[in-house]
């Protein structure tokens, strides 16, 4: 890409993003409120989609590849097999917080499914 002005404020942007984040207490405190958010949108989701029974399985299909997508760009690592037991590789923070996210989504759809079968 070209160096433009643009280009180069993004990039400072992202690095003093980054350098913000390396704090752990931030990093930890950005993760609960994805984690929270996750909660909150599993229990919203289903509940504003309900309303209406005509988008329950589009809402469904969504959260499903949602999720899916998520656990393969978090999971699936490709290492050699030496570097898996040396050292674990540490997410950004970006992937960090989808995925808590996506484990809060997950966790409150089970607590709204336990909620509709009792």
């Amino acid at each position: 890409m070209q160096n433009t002005r643009l280009n180069n404020l993004v990039d400072v942007i992202l690095v003093r993003l980054a350098q913000w984040f390396a704090n752990p207490w931030r990093r930890l405190s950005l993760i609960m409120i994805g984690l929270l958010l996750g909660v909150f949108l599993g229990t919203a989701i289903p509940t504003t989609a309900g309303q209406t029974a005509n988008w329950d399985v589009v809402a469904a299909g969504v959260l499903i590849i949602f999720t899916e997508t998520v656990s393969r760009i978090v999971y699936s690592r490709n290492k050699p097999r030496g570097e898996i037991l040396e050292k674990p590789s540490r997410l950004s923070w970006l992937t960090q917080v989808i995925n808590a996210l996506k484990i809060g989504l997950t966790y409150s759809m089970f607590i709204e499914a336990f909620k509709l079968g009792s």
